[in-house]
């Protein structure tokens, strides 16, 4: 089933280039890191968080196929577009609705919704591929297209219709969360590095953790907190949590590489991490009935 959509492409223009220029701190309180693995994968990877504390992401399993999975409860639950050749699950909202993207049997790229059960798939119209990578409570959903041109582009898709999302002066622009009071955070490049930037009341912030190679903002919660992740002068990879104009640096205990990818209302986060191993991890900072 495809989505009914309506084209409605323009470009924000109003723009502010300022960055967050705040201090770089460690994390001051004792983390809880929980490890994802899916059972039998040899890849795991964790984008997404409600306020329930389910977990959404995808996994590769023995024979190098790719499938969505939800994590609730404590159970996996395998998330498979039917006649997708992949499927990868980004974000997921208090409702449960799901969105993410899918590759096809002629290795075409589009986004879908699941919800209670069902997808539907959300194709920017005249784009050569889609990606839906975060919904909030209202069913508000962002992501990336890549026009017929070739170039990338943000999205938002809301009350049936896209809006474009192009950070004034970028190259490419992609939009990656979004939270109830439709701030969109993402990332851009303008033929240089790649910055975060978050998108509120129409106006374009500019995300730079300082001292870093390149940032990328990934996720937003109702409380304004941004979480994503940075290369570092020695081109490591960490995530970070932004909080009031304060950096936090999150890095899995024993981990190369740790990456940030999706925040709740609560604070947890989740994300990716490498330590020889590809693996998803929970941050909590709170405990849900059930809990992982």
């Amino acid at each position: 089933m495809k989505l009914k959509t309506v084209t409605l492409a323009f470009s924000i223009l109003a723009a502010s280039s300022i960055a967050f220029a705040a201090e770089e701190k460690p994390l001051s309180a004792e983390p809880k890191f929980i490890q994802i693995d899916v059972p039998g994968a040899t890849i795991t990877e964790a984008l997404g968080i409600n306020s329930q504390g389910e977990v959404v992401g995808f996994f590769f399993d023995d024979n190098s196929a790719i499938h969505g999975f939800l994590l609730s409860r404590g159970t996996f639950t395998t998330i498979d577009v039917p006649g997708a050749f992949f499927t990868e699950a980004a974000g997921i909202n208090s409702g449960g609705d799901i969105v993410g993207g899918f590759t096809d049997m002629n290795f075409q790229s589009h986004g879908f919704l699941m919800s209670r059960g069902r997808f539907a798939v959300i194709d920017v119209p005249g784009s050569l591929s889609t990606y839906a990578a975060g919904i909030n409570s209202s069913r508000d959903i962002v992501g990336q297209y890549q026009d017929s041109a070739g170039n990338v582009h943000g999205f938002l898709f809301r009350k049936g219709r896209f809006i474009t999302i192009d950070v004034p002066g970028a190259t490419s622009s992609s939009a990656a969360g979004i939270n109830p009071q439709e701030e969109i955070v993402g990332s851009y490049t303008d033929g240089g590095s790649e910055n975060g930037f978050l998108r509120s009341n129409g106006v374009y912030h500019t995300i730079v953790v300082p001292g870093a190679t390149s940032t990328e903002a990934n996720g937003i919660n109702l409380e304004g907190e941004i979480v994503g992740s940075f290369a570092d002068s020695s081109f490591i990879t960490h995530g970070f949590l932004l909080d009031r104009g304060n950096f936090t640096t999150i890095d899995v205990p024993g981990s190369s590489v740790t990456e940030a990818a999706g925040i709740n209302p609560r604070g947890d986060i989740v994300g990716t991490f490498i330590d020889g191993v590809i693996h998803g991890f929970v941050l909590r900072r709170t405990s849900y009935p059930g809990e992982l």
